[in-house]
């Protein structure tokens, strides 16, 4: 009889604390103590601060540890509003930050916490794409201040280590990398993650969605990163839909909390890959260049596109995939799965009243050009399973769903 044998994996986790449930707000005080921070910047966006109680529940939380309320947050966060964050943060000598909100607030606190202690400018500090050459990461070195997160929506940004800050004057990324910017604690809160209305809900969690889907394309998944990925697949799959049939339901956005929780998780166990690379690039131009288009839309629009453009060079992957979503049917070659996954993707994001076209979210074909152009620069494309060969290949994926 044969052992069963199996690549060698590594994982190493980092130090995070989750708190879930009712009142979750109330644990935000022992974790800030526990890194002794004394000053702590509250950054969040306008909603946030004019709309709810979240601003008002976080400081009767930590009491005399809020030196500060920085509301100047902005979707997609901005260069101009980060450098703004970072001028409150030193004018009140932060020693901390609670971001509270979705992936904006988490992200602008990130990078809040960058430019407050390295030197230079976010330009510089960025990854560089030399001509010819493979992008190139500066290391960020400088110590960082702790921060904590309140989530309105479910996130995948809410546990990474990239940054992603939009030039104002280019309107392209500019991505900075640094493990240390990670947060202390996430608070998962009921009555905070209500706040956001269920089209913002699905709009801030169907992008983890798409990363599942790639990276369940794997075939070499270790054991670790693959049970996480087919729980967080169970969690999108039976929770996208009740968001709109059950919205006053926090369980249901505390299970959206988990799936993106889970998927990255996973992918610091080695799931990260190539297999929607190009789907990774289109969705950070399209939603970049056109702010009405929601983060999430972009990738309800160009996920099953994607894959078919992938589909020759990943059939075996997608097969696996379509066999986790259940829409593998006996008979069927990769080929043939690969479509199938493609097709139910499509379909679940149209019956979740979420974009499938660029039409929806007011893409004309003069913007076809700028996002195909802008995407070439991204980071996600130098990954792709398929080698992108020239901008016309980008360009016929949007147009497939212009």
């Amino acid at each position: 009889m044969t052992p069963n044998t199996f690549d060698s994996f590594r994982f190493v986790g980092y130090p995070v604390r989750v708190h879930a449930g009712a009142d979750a707000i109330g644990s935000l005080a022992g974790e800030v103590d526990r890194l002794k921070a004394q000053r702590v910047l509250v950054v969040c966006g306008q909603s946030v601060a004019e709309k709810t109680d979240l601003v008002e529940r976080v400081k009767a939380a930590l009491g005399g540890r809020v030196a500060g309320v920085f509301s100047g947050g902005k979707t997609g966060s901005p260069v101009t509003s980060v450098l703004e964050g970072v001028a409150a943060a030193r004018e009140v000598d932060a020693d901390g930050i609670v971001a509270v909100g979705g992936g904006s607030a988490v992200v602008t606190a990130r990078g809040i916490t960058i430019l407050l202690a390295e030197k230079g400018a976010p330009q510089e500090l960025c990854t560089q794409y030399p001509e010819g050459k493979p992008p190139v990461s500066p290391r960020l070195m400088a110590p960082k201040i702790p921060n904590f997160i309140v989530l309105t929506t479910a996130t995948t940004a809410v546990t990474r280590a990239g940054t992603a800050l939009i030039d104002s004057e280019s309107g392209h990324r500019l991505e900075l990398f640094d493990p240390k910017t990670r947060p202390a604690a996430v608070i998962w809160d009921e009555q905070a993650l209500l706040t956001a209305p269920p089209w913002l809900c699905l709009n801030a969690t169907v992008s983890c969605f798409t990363g599942v889907a790639a990276a369940l394309q794997r075939t070499d998944l270790n054991p670790l990163s693959e049970s996480d990925l087919l729980e967080a697949l169970r969690l999108l799959l039976e929770n996208l839909p009740l968001v709109n049939s059950q919205p006053d339901d926090p369980a249901v956005r505390i299970n959206l909390c988990a799936a993106a929780f889970l998927y990255n998780r996973a992918t610091d166990a080695g799931a990260g890959g190539s297999a929607l690379g190009v789907v990774t690039a289109l969705a950070h131009s399209l939603d970049t260049r056109y702010p009405e288009c929601g983060h999430g839309d972009a990738y309800t629009i160009l996920t099953a596109p994607g894959m078919r453009f992938n589909a020759e060079f990943n059939a075996a992957g997608q097969a696996r995939f379509a066999q986790a979503m259940g829409v593998k049917k006996r008979g069927m070659d990769d080929r043939q799965a690969a479509a199938a996954a493609a097709d139910a993707i499509e379909a679940l994001f149209k019956g979740l009243g979420l974009p499938v076209r660029l039409s929806e979210v007011g893409v004309l074909d003069e913007g076809i050009d700028l996002i195909a152009a802008d995407a070439m620069t991204d980071f996600g494309l130098h990954r792709n399973v398929r080698k992108i060969q020239n901008v016309g290949e980008l360009k016929g994926i949007l147009a497939s769903v212009k």
